[in-house]
């Protein structure tokens, strides 16, 4: 069974905290690497980690709620650490890891299209196809948020037309992955048969992603933010509790499509904009009564696609 770590501040007490939770590195199956410069951290994971290479997802955040070092890491764990497939993918569980992908050559679209044509192709080695993706988060600047509705056309052309699409989210950093980099995509995918869960929100029908998917035990959601799905209007602006209480709601209604529960959420990604930091505190109450057993990475990113949003919130969750 796959289990998240809480936040892991930097790659010198990665070995403390998985021997804490009874694991080691060979055991490791994924690593996102939250920071705002990435100098360094190929040494320091190289230091550490040895062995097939684990796929690494790297996501430039202004700061990491609740911590003063200068990067944290997810950490993905599984024990026995599943088994390499292709070009930098971990199968572990039923669940393929991939690493983040990104290009610094073309324009918006271009760099778009291409890392959906890397992530296929990442997919094609291990033996699976973009059906079998169940989320996919893309990290752009706030100044290409006029331009990020023409990534629907390439997702459109490489996912096709479903029934069956990822989760997603899309999260706004000003900070770039590299020097050229207008767009960073991570996507996990399934081996096994995949279920679209839909309250029955229609805005979805004629959308490359869907509010979740549930592989096996497994679901993934996708990114979460106060906005009401039959207006399409975002809702509660400047007011982070009622937004964080409405989102919440809202991935508990899909939750309860799959035959799942708040109390089966065992991640949650949140992504707060900075005006949202200093009353994020109080919404931890809202998280202990809906997700009680829920590892969280609070995140600040510079914005989010609908400029009200002050919280996006990424679920997974595992059935009992």
């Amino acid at each position: 069974m796959t289990v998240q770590l809480p936040l892991v501040p930097g790659y010198p007490r990665l070995v403390a905290a998985l021997g804490a939770a009874g694991l080691s590195v060979s055991d490791v199956v994924h690593l996102t690497e939250y920071a705002s410069s990435f100098d360094g951290l190929d040494a320091a994971r190289a230091e550490v980690l040895s062995g097939p290479p684990v796929p690494v997802s790297r996501v430039p955040v202004e700061a990491v709620v609740g911590s003063d070092a200068p990067y944290a890491l997810g950490v993905t764990v599984c024990p026995g650490g599943g088994e390499p497939a292709g070009d930098g993918v971990r199968v572990a569980d039923g669940v393929a890891y991939l690493p983040g992908v990104f290009t610094t050559e073309g324009d918006f679209r271009e760099q778009y299209r291409w890392c959906l044509d890397r992530i296929v192709g990442l997919l094609a080695g291990a033996g699976l196809g973009p059906e079998s993706l169940v989320r996919t988060v893309d990290y752009t600047a706030t100044a290409t948020r006029t331009e990020y509705p023409r990534c629907g056309r390439p997702r459109k052309e490489v996912l096709g037309t479903g029934p069956v699409h990822p989760g997603a989210a899309g999260i706004l950093v000003d900070a770039p992955v590299a020097p050229g980099a207008r767009v960073a995509l991570d996507a996990i995918a399934a081996t096994g048969p995949l279920q679209v869960l839909n309250p029955g929100w229609a805005r979805y029908d004629t959308l490359t992603y869907k509010p979740a998917v549930r592989a096996g035990d497994k679901i993934f959601g996708a990114g979460f933010g106060a906005l009401d799905p039959v207006s399409q209007q975002a809702l509660h602006a400047g007011d982070l509790t009622a937004q964080t209480a409405y989102v919440y709601r809202g991935i508990e209604a899909v939750l309860a499509c799959g035959g799942a529960t708040g109390e089966d959420v065992t991640h949650l990604v949140e992504y707060l904009t900075p005006a949202a930091v200093a009353d994020y505190p109080a919404t931890a109450v809202l998280r202990k009564r809906h997700f009680p057993n829920a590892v969280v990475d609070a995140l600040v990113c510079s914005a989010l696609l609908r400029p009200e949003f002050l919280i996006e919130t990424v679920p997974t969750a595992v059935l009992k």
